[in-house]
């Protein structure tokens, strides 16, 4: 009896000790793995921060100064009208070209925040638009339902899929492509090319020269808790993959809203009541 509990006490000494040595070799992994989500979590804001900046700097220091000199061009006009109606024509020819330009920049800001594409025609049919003549042949694929997504998601997938295509139709225009869609608990993205693939150096494990649009498509996954990564196959081309959770991005501020693949209806104007139209027309 002596000897089966030392035996047993030997065996749970072995096992605990294997155990503690197993949980050991574990904290490194464990450690490099809350340094790399760290450091992509302060890559995310900082670039959150910068496009707010910049966002604020174009509010601030370029529409909002034009915006107040149409407003002095338009008072200007209003003396004008005054004392030289005849020299009307010119100012007013003026203030109608800046006002062509603040309309332009607003266009460009809104188009910066969401691909205005996604709301007039929908992911699927907004990635064929821009896929088309993006190389010798392009099949765009969706399985499952498109509408409804997270707003968030659409625009992380049509934007990875965007660059994955713009890679394409930079270094493999006469290859043929492949964009396949998936949808479950997460949407799955997938874009493949029949083109030379990734530089040499890159599939070796190192970094290639232009890491900007790798490292955005990272990034927009990322931000919704997800992944992309990019790979090449051994007979040629590229893989671009990328996983992108649903339910997260339901909880992403600012994302909230999932398009139709229509415009969003304008609120019709509020009509004034008998009472506020006399209280107005009294001050």
């Amino acid at each position: 009896m002596r000897a089966v509990l030392a035996r047993t006490a030997v065996l749970a000494g072995a096992f605990a000790a294997g155990a503690v040595a197993a949980h050991v070799a574990t904290i490194p992994h464990l450690l490099r793995l809350t340094t790399d989500l760290q450091r992509s979590r302060e890559r995310i804001l900082a670039s959150r921060e910068e496009e707010r900046r910049r966002l604020r700097h174009d509010l601030h220091d370029g529409l909002g100064p034009t915006l107040a000199s149409l407003a002095m061009s338009l008072d200007a006009a209003r003396i004008t009208l005054a004392c030289e109606p005849e020299q009307m024509d010119p100012l007013l020819s003026d203030v109608r070209d800046r006002i062509a330009i603040v309309v332009g920049e607003i266009r460009d800001l809104a188009h910066g925040l969401r691909p205005p594409a996604l709301d007039d025609l929908g992911l699927v049919t907004a990635i064929q638009s821009f896929a088309e003549g993006c190389c010798e042949r392009v099949e765009v694929r969706f399985d499952g339902d498109p509408l409804g997504l997270p707003a968030a998601v659409e625009v992380a997938a049509y934007r990875i899929v965007q660059e994955a295509l713009t890679n394409i139709r930079l270094h493999a225009p006469g290859s043929t492509a492949l964009v396949l869609l998936t949808r479950d608990v997460e949407l799955h993205v997938l874009v493949a090319d029949t083109g030379p693939g990734l530089p040499e150096v890159a599939r070796n494990g190192g970094r290639p020269k232009s890491r900007r649009g790798l490292a955005a498509m990272k990034e927009w996954a990322a931000e919704l808790g997800g992944g992309c990564a990019v790979t090449s196959r051994a007979g040629g081309g590229t893989i671009v993959t990328a996983h992108l959770p649903l339910a997260f991005a339901e909880t992403v501020a600012g994302y909230h809203r999932p398009s139709t693949g229509e415009r969003p209806l304008k609120p019709a104007p509020r009509v004034a009541r008998p009472a506020e139209r006399r209280r107005r027309s009294r001050s």
